[in-house]
């Protein structure tokens, strides 16, 4: 069973960083494909960033681009995701997620975690 735990939301004020941490259980992290997710009331999750199961490969949606940076430590079993220059649209419910190489939909989800930016 893979288990994901997120943390490191918070409450932030415009302009500010959170860094989130999303740590996966189990001995096949390294290879998983990682994601991050956001969702706000009434609207559905949406793509942030991925990262290859290497740590090789990312890929941001246009709207976190420049600002946001997904990494990952194989040997701790953590993917981070450095969020800067935060804006109030930032505002939602994080997911982490996993899928394995061989898929293209995600099969593994964190619990999520509020992050709230202040203007």
């Amino acid at each position: 069973q893979v288990q994901l735990v997120e943390s490191g939301g918070g409450l932030v004020q415009a302009g500010g960083s959170l860094r989130l941490s999303c740590e996966v259980s189990g001995r096949t992290f390294s290879s998983y494909v990682m994601g991050w997710f956001r969702q706000t009331p009434g609207k559905e999750r949406a793509f942030v960033a991925g990262i290859s199961s290497s740590g090789g490969s990312t890929r941001y949606a246009d709207s976190v681009k420049g600002r946001f940076t997904l990494s990952r430590d194989n040997a701790k079993n953590t993917v981070y995701l450095q969020m800067n220059s935060l804006k109030p649209e930032d505002t939602a419910v994080y997911y982490c997620a996993a899928r394995s190489v061989q898929k293209t939909t995600y099969d593994y989800w964190g619990q999520g975690t509020q992050v709230t930016v202040s203007s």
